[in-house]
């Protein structure tokens, strides 16, 4: 366990952001994905045929569904930022390939191949799924086609593929090079091999900077950064210390202009009005686009709300 980061000091002291809680909307993907029960520092999920038993750190109210919990097909144990273990061990259980499908619209849909990882994780953070509409409709919008799109610490291209079903052109960037693999795996399994997307298996920080250098630009920035990291190269990366000076590259890399920032984080210590402060002060450098601030939120099968990170976006409530 890590101590929750001290925030630097920002310069835009007098910012108060709005906030809302942004629920899961589970549309037609229902089918491939439920939040069965949580508590106990635990959250049983089913994604497909899989139902899963992992951590859920900070949840301490007591379970609400017991009999749920003797249908798992794997449990996860072990501290997430180092290396547990899944039980029974993933081979046994994962046969064939598990492949989630995410409708955002009627005419807005990916696929993400998912895989029970060393982490713990496998593939999606399905907290984000509002955020992939959002993403859509802010792609979608009127003399909107064509945006340029920065999605830093991409991961699997959830994000990516988002954007890129709505028409925009992406540049996904990912430390870990078997993420990015996996996530042009994703684009492929969706149909998307073809679309405008560079895969850059970069530091963020490191890759921002080159562009800034060579003068690139783009319209729209995406950023879920981890607590703590590591780049390709072995270069460290830590919330605290990096978000702002990657914010401020980010808004020389959009002309102090961007059509869209989202920013989410799964950070303690770190919640809405804090990222909203971040992304107001390292895009704007003042109080005049105030950005929208909340909470993700899971909605479990009985209607209990899990608490699973943070967000903040500009442009602010629709």
């Amino acid at each position: 366990r890590h101590d929750p980061p001290a925030l630097p000091e920002l310069r835009n002291t007098s910012f108060r952001p709005t906030s809302f809680v942004v629920q899961l909307v589970m549309t037609n993907s229902e089918s491939d994905y439920e939040l069965l029960d949580f508590g106990a520092g635990r959250k049983l999920e089913r994604f497909g045929p899989w139902v899963l038993d992992r951590p859920a750190p900070g949840i301490d109210t007591p379970l609400r569904h017991p009999e749920h919990w003797k249908t798992a097909t794997a449990r996860y144990s072990g501290d997430r930022a180092t290396q547990g273990t899944w039980q029974p061990a993933a081979k046994g259980w994962q046969e064939t390939s598990v492949t989630l499908s995410v409708r955002l619209a009627e005419d807005r849909e990916f696929k993400l191949l998912l895989t029970p990882l060393p982490s713990g994780q496998v593939g999606v953070f399905w907290e984000q799924f509002a955020n992939w509409q959002w993403i859509v409709r802010q792609v979608a919008k009127p003399r909107a086609a064509g945006l340029r799109v920065l999605n830093l610490f991409g991961y699997t291209g959830a994000s990516t593929l988002a954007a890129a079903v709505a028409g925009a052109q992406v540049t996904h960037v990912d430390s870990a090079k078997s993420m990015v693999a996996r996530a042009r795996e994703n684009a492929g399994i969706s149909g998307l091999e073809e679309a405008p997307i560079r895969w850059i298996v970069e530091d963020a920080l490191k890759f921002c900077r080159r562009e800034a250098q060579r003068g690139n630009q783009y319209d729209a920035v995406i950023l879920d950064p981890p607590t703590y990291g590591h780049g390709p190269q072995g270069e460290s990366w830590t919330i605290q210390r990096d978000l702002l000076p990657l914010l401020e590259l980010c808004r020389e890399l959009t002309d102090g202009k961007p059509k869209f920032v989202l920013l989410t984080s799964h950070t303690p210590g770190i919640g809405p009005a804090e990222l909203s402060a971040y992304l107001s002060d390292g895009m704007f450098g003042h109080c005049g686009q105030p950005p929208e601030s909340g909470r993700l939120v899971s909605l479990a099968t009985d209607g209990r709300r899990l608490v699973s990170g943070d967000f903040a976006r500009w442009p602010g409530r629709e």
